[in-house]
């Protein structure tokens, strides 16, 4: 992988797709030139996921340093809100942060900032656990509406819940945005741009080492505790690995599920790089 300059004295941001290689440039960087890998994926703050996230290895882990990784409860409320009060510590910590993931809304917060919005009260969240995309989309305002990724339905509840706690759509929350902890400016942002074939081999590539590596184990011992309302349940590939540890799928029809989540969500995330990203470092990764 062709990489540009990377200023010692710079953050680094490392933003792409699921599968595209983060981790493993977010590594090369660290071993070449220092830093402590920070995590910037919603999925991999959880504990209870390692395997099935793609979550740096306990070697890896020793190796280098890594920060904000498997750190969350699987039913622990976390949101970008949350994960921007912990960067912004590690942003203070004075070693240089290589902060990688694939969760284009911590990115976002972490360079253009974000509004400091209220928490959801338990039984409002409970109440959304409770209804269907449609009927959350229903009730949004218009500006939010036009602005928000409506598939993803962690993002329209998200959207859904501020509503309803603060009588004040997301829209407007975030036109009342403080400047940012970091601006561009003043790190090295690079993103990955990948072709979609490319990618879809890669999927089911990293699917397969994931089942070798013990994914439907790590699977299995949530089971009694699986729960779909929860956002660390809905991470990619998880209900169908629990679908067949449950007995209701083969595997291979996991496989062939869990592909297609993936490839779609992988989908929704180099559209909205390519939307949102365009001032940072586009990188190619190599052939494979």
């Amino acid at each position: 992988m062709s990489l540009p300059p990377i200023p010692s004295d710079l953050p680094v941001l490392i933003a792409g797709p699921t599968a595209s290689g983060k981790s493993a440039l977010a590594m090369q960087i660290a071993r070449d030139h220092g830093g402590v890998i920070v995590n910037a994926d919603a999925s991999q703050v959880y504990k209870c996921w390692r395997v099935v996230t793609a979550r740096p290895s306990e070697a890896e882990e020793a190796e280098l340093p890594h920060r904000l990784f498997g750190h969350v409860a699987w039913d622990a409320p976390y949101s970008a809100g949350h994960w921007l009060r912990e960067v912004a510590q590690e942003l203070e910590g004075g070693a240089r942060p290589i902060i990688v993931g694939g969760t284009g809304l911590y990115f976002l917060a972490l360079t253009e900032g974000m509004a400091e919005i209220p928490e959801t009260p338990e039984d409002l969240r409970q109440r959304a656990d409770a209804l269907s995309l449609s009927q959350m989309l229903s009730d949004l305002d218009r500006a939010t509406h036009a602005r928000i990724d409506t598939a993803n339905r962690a993002r329209v509840q998200r959207a859904w819940e501020v509503l309803r706690n603060t009588g004040r759509g997301l829209a407007e929350w975030q036109a009342d945005t403080p400047a940012p902890l970091l601006a561009l400016k003043d790190c090295a942002p690079i993103v990955l741009d990948v072709h979609k074939d490319w990618l879809e081999t890669r999927i089911f590539q990293r699917f397969d080492a994931m089942i070798k590596g013990g994914a439907l184990d790590e699977v299995a011992a949530m089971r009694a505790r699986y729960d779909p309302a929860k956002p660390s349940c809905r991470a990619i590939g998880v209900p169908e690995l629990m679908a067949h540890v449950r007995g209701d799928i083969t595997l291979e029809e996991a496989r062939i599920s869990a592909s297609i989540a993936t490839r779609q969500f992988a989908k929704r995330q180099r559209t909205w790089f390519r939307k949102r990203m365009r001032d940072w470092i586009s990188v190619a990764p190599p052939a494979l």
